[in-house]
């Protein structure tokens, strides 16, 4: 079941790092973490990249409520969306990449998938 892991931390700080996190995969298309983040980050974005498929007043409204960056929210209803028209879901593929050298974390990168490779 999404949005179960605790990750960790406090609730606050847990939303707000996955916020932050999702607003920069959205802004750059992929980032690097560990696994069980990049797990809870693909839910929330895939369900930011829903709402930007809906393309109402309300669903942009939401999606600013939780990301971040203004710019992000134009460019995911602008650009991001329209490429997953076509889609039901699994915008987003995790690679994994083995354990960090610190902590021997196990460590991912998540992207959004290029819907022009498939």
């Amino acid at each position: 079941m999404p949005g179960t892991r605790k990750l960790g931390r406090p609730t606050a700080h847990r939303n707000a790092m996955l916020r932050g996190m999702v607003t920069y995969l959205l802004e750059n298309g992929t980032i690097e973490t560990t696994l069980t983040r990049a797990k809870e980050v693909r839910s929330m974005a895939e369900k930011m990249i829903t709402l930007g498929k809906k393309n109402t007043l309300a669903s942009r409204r939401a999606a600013l409520a939780y990301i971040t960056k203004e710019d992000v929210v134009k460019k995911l209803f602008d650009q991001i969306a329209p490429k997953y028209a076509s889609r039901n879901g699994g915008y987003t593929q995790i690679y994994k990449l083995g354990p960090r050298r610190g902590d021997a974390a196990e460590m991912a990168m998540i992207k959004l998938i290029d819907e022009a490779a498939e």
